[in-house]
């Protein structure tokens, strides 16, 4: 976001009825939290959560051979997703690194809609915009400024889903949809994702029916849940974050978070059978360089976070920890990522807390949930 003011949401009210902990959030005032992360947290594991994500953004794809196209600046092989699936994916620059992670859905033959990151819906902008087909065959709206998008979330949100929209609005995991006829009157379109690892849906309506959508939700049992449970949620399924995890060197000096999608570890969303911008990079990589690995403590002390050294039991340094945080599902056990170098799941490492303290703790592949 640009100098000013913070953009508020369409849902700014409603958060402010909550009596949510509000914050300033790249350039959004959003909730941090309503009642406790803890509590949001353990609620989208154990009912549902909603969340109020219209930070984030919406792009549209359109024209013959979109898919094709697309394929060619993505590490998704993208032509092998079929109309009214959903994917995720990388995007990388002439060099191999990770500017951002989307995921998108395929609505025909001719259309694509994708989520960038909040922070990068600029940048993904002029990025995307520098690499479209010069014949002018392939056309990207920004859709955002009009959309808001609410994340359902839990083992709940299927019957609150149905309850609120009818059960032929409910869509599978990693589907799409548009929304079909409902009580409340709303257009838009759904789809079966989220970034918590639940099951779930991501909504989007236009921004004068998001607060009918949301207050309709909670009161068909989701409980409203902010950034901070957010991000504890998506750790604990090792998912990526923009700009903790990786960065785009357009915007971040600090070369540990220059990253390609083998550095990333991720298992999904990336296929090097198809040429792609970047893939160089990619191919390139030892057995031994760091990765992105998961990293849990092995007894009590200082919680990891984001910066903190690793070393082997030789006091070797061998990575640094880019998220970190106690696991609420996990009864507030130290849970992190990092990139470190030369490891296996179950190697026991140590994590420098500070000066004078280090905590054991041993190398995993996330999930941790």
């Amino acid at each position: 976001m640009g100098e000013g003011a913070p953009v508020r949401t369409s849902l700014f009210d409603e958060h402010v009825s909550l009596q949510a902990n509000i914050v300033d959030f790249h350039g959004f005032e959003l909730p941090i939290w309503y009642s406790s992360i803890t509590e949001e947290h353990l609620a989208c594991r154990s009912t549902a959560g909603l969340f109020d994500v219209s930070h984030m953004g919406s792009f549209r794809f359109s024209g013959k051979g979109v898919r094709e196209w697309l394929e060619t600046v993505a590490t998704q092989k993208c032509s092998d997703i079929a109309p009214g699936r959903c994917a995720y994916t990388h995007f990388l620059d002439h060099d191999g690194f990770l500017i951002d992670d989307m995921i998108f859905a395929v609505v025909s033959e001719d259309e694509i809609l994708g989520v960038p990151n909040a922070s990068m819906i600029p940048v993904m902008w002029d990025w995307f915009n520098s690499v479209l087909p010069e014949d002018g065959s392939i056309i990207l709206e920004d859709l955002s400024p009009a959309t808001s998008i609410l994340a359902l979330q839990g083992p709940n949100a299927k019957s609150i889903c149905e309850s609120v929209l009818g059960s032929h609005n409910h869509v599978g995991r990693f589907k799409w949809s548009l929304i079909g006829e409902n009580p409340l009157g709303i257009s838009g379109w759904i789809q079966g994702t989220g970034y918590t690892g639940e099951a779930g849906y991501e909504i989007f309506v236009p921004n004068e029916d998001a607060p009918t959508l949301w207050r309709a939700l909670i009161a068909s049992g989701s409980t409203p849940v902010g950034l901070g449970a957010r991000d504890t949620l998506r750790l604990e399924k090792g998912y990526l974050l923009s700009g903790v995890d990786f960065a785009s060197p357009s915007l971040d000096d600090n070369k540990v978070l220059h990253r390609d999608s083998w550095e990333t570890n991720v298992p999904f969303g990336l296929d090097v059978e198809h040429d792609f911008i970047g893939r160089d990079r990619v191919i390139s990589h030892e057995p031994t360089d760091a990765r992105l690995w998961g990293i849990k403590q092995l007894e009590r002390g200082p919680l990891p976070r984001p910066g903190k050294s690793v070393e082997d039991m030789d006091g070797n340094e061998i990575g640094t920890l880019t998220s970190g945080a106690p696991a609420p599902s996990l009864e507030r056990l130290g849970i992190g990522m990092g990139y470190i170098s030369d490891v296996k799941p179950g190697d026991e490492v140590m994590i420098v807390a500070s000066p004078r303290k280090k905590v054991r703790a041993v190398i995993s592949r996330p999930p941790f949930v």
